[in-house]
């Protein structure tokens, strides 16, 4: 686990640039977990940015990225963006990785993003609790195991009205089967 002070300034020099171009992002991934659920150990930040915004200032972006202390391969952030992939980004002084999705997994994710007071005196986007919980168990139909341990600590520890949101969503795409397996499993490790 990397020191609360490497995800600091890895963060602070990546908003600066996202900032600086104007393209909305949130954070999201175990980060999101922790801050919402329970901590939990995470060796990389995750991010979602606007894909629009994102590609119409590619050529700029790629370029403060160039200046940066940030080590990427351009061709795959560029084909990230056009597919709708992810693409990472490497920390070359504090040697922490941060995966970057140009999509919103969840449709109007960025919209409900909120702020969070992530570290002392440092507040970011966040995704909300239920795009949070949608997205875990979007990972958890794809096979992620890390996102079942998750989804059951962000759905547990959610409002009834969130709670009832998150069912919705899990129907809407024919998972509430799955949703009702995770939430009857035990956190306990066997």
């Amino acid at each position: 686990m990397f020191p609360v002070e490497v995800f600091r300034e890895t963060l602070q020099k990546l908003t600066a640039i996202l900032e600086g171009h104007k393209i909305r992002f949130h954070l999201t991934g175990g980060i999101c977990s922790a801050a919402y659920a329970e901590p939990r150990m995470t060796q990389d930040i995750d991010l979602v940015v606007d894909p629009d915004q994102l590609g119409a200032v590619l050529a700029s972006f790629i370029g403060a990225l160039e200046c940066s202390d940030f080590l990427f391969d351009e061709t795959s952030l560029r084909s990230a963006v056009s597919d709708a992939g992810m693409f990472q980004l490497l920390d070359s002084k504090e040697a922490l990785k941060l995966d970057v999705y140009p999509r919103e997994m969840i449709p109007g994710e960025l919209g409900r993003s909120g702020t969070l007071e992530v570290f002392d005196g440092v507040e970011l986007p966040i995704v909300s609790r239920f795009d949070a919980a949608a997205s875990k168990l979007l990972w958890v139909s794809k096979g992620s195991h890390k996102s079942r341990r998750d989804l059951r600590q962000l759905f547990r520890t959610s409002d009834p009205p969130i709670q009832e949101a998150i069912r919705e969503f899990a129907t809407s795409r024919n998972l509430q089967a799955l949703l009702d397996e995770v939430l009857n499993e035990s956190n306990e490790i066997c």
